[in-house]
């Protein structure tokens, strides 16, 4: 087995088992599959003959045809993700990505909605209750969208949201204030289908569980409809990082509440807040 196409879906595999994200494991694949038709135009599919050479001349095409430095960051990590495991298999003996460098790009400063904002976000859809229960969630809570079609019946309690655990992140239980209970009553009360435990919380209306694309167009569109520029679902989940940090919450309690695998993460928020976005100090009370 030379051919660098038979180790695909081992490598899927090895991602698998390894729970990363489906998001990310769609994307590494995508990523070796555009690698794996560049080497095949060049005729280097065999994967004893791969060099660091062909690699370079994989990303010097992608920058030809105006890929982003980002997008290019993104494949290099799965090209050295991907080749890391070949040869942990022993199926190579080195690692052609070795030397490979990651192209300088300013990351984009996470966006947070200002007072006007959410607040203008909720009063266009306070009337979909469903949707206004979501946002509210999202916004009080800090939660990833991927984390809203998982929750049951059973994850919701008086004054706690249980989180499971999922791909790849951990498990945790995060407290409800009154805005987000309120809000999950008023859903509950018109909420239709079944009431057992395990049941999806949120719902369609034919009773099937409600996805992520769904809620993502949903919120999209009153996003759209409040006059609210470039902003996405994640600005939420931003958005209450950046109120707690400026309340004093304390790194550590923030990272846990938001799932934050390193405290790192947490930590990144705050020179953002400190430094370009004097608009987040005015942040009131979500």
């Amino acid at each position: 087995m030379n051919d660098i196409r038979d180790y695909l879906k081992t490598f899927q595999d090895h991602l698998i088992a390894k729970k990363r994200a489906k998001a990310t494991i769609i994307a590494y694949t995508k990523d070796i599959e555009q690698f794996i038709l560049f080497l095949s135009h060049v005729e280097k599919t065999d994967i004893h003959r791969i060099t660091k050479d062909e690699i370079d001349a994989f990303l010097k095409k992608l920058s030809h045809d105006n890929y982003t430095p980002k997008s290019i960051s993104r494949k290099i990590n799965s090209i050295k993700t991907f080749f890391r495991h070949i040869k942990l298999q022993g199926h190579i003996s080195v690692d052609p990505s070795q030397g490979i460098t990651h192209p300088k790009y300013d990351s984009k400063p996470p966006r947070i909605l200002s007072k006007l904002e959410y607040r203008a976000l909720r009063d266009t859809c306070r009337q979909d209750i469903r949707t206004y229960a979501i946002v509210e969630l999202l916004l009080q809570t800090g939660m990833r969208i991927g984390e809203i079609p998982l929750l049951t019946l059973g994850d919701i309690s008086e004054d706690t949201l249980h989180i499971s655990r999922h791909e790849g992140h951990e498990e945790r239980t995060v407290p409800l204030n009154k805005k987000a209970k309120d809000a999950i009553k008023q859903y509950l009360e018109i909420r239709s289908g079944s009431r057992e435990k395990t049941a999806p919380l949120f719902i369609t209306k034919s009773g099937k569980p409600l996805l992520v694309r769904n809620i993502r167009t949903s919120i999209d569109r009153y996003f759209k409809l409040a006059g609210i520029e470039d902003a996405k679902v994640n600005d939420l989940r931003h958005t209450f990082i950046a109120h707690h940090l400026i309340a004093g919450t304390p790194l550590t309690a923030i990272s846990k509440l938001v799932g934050h695998k390193r405290l790192t993460t947490t930590e990144k928020y705050l020179s953002f807040i400190k430094e370009k976005n004097p608009e987040v100090s005015k942040l009131e009370e979500l």
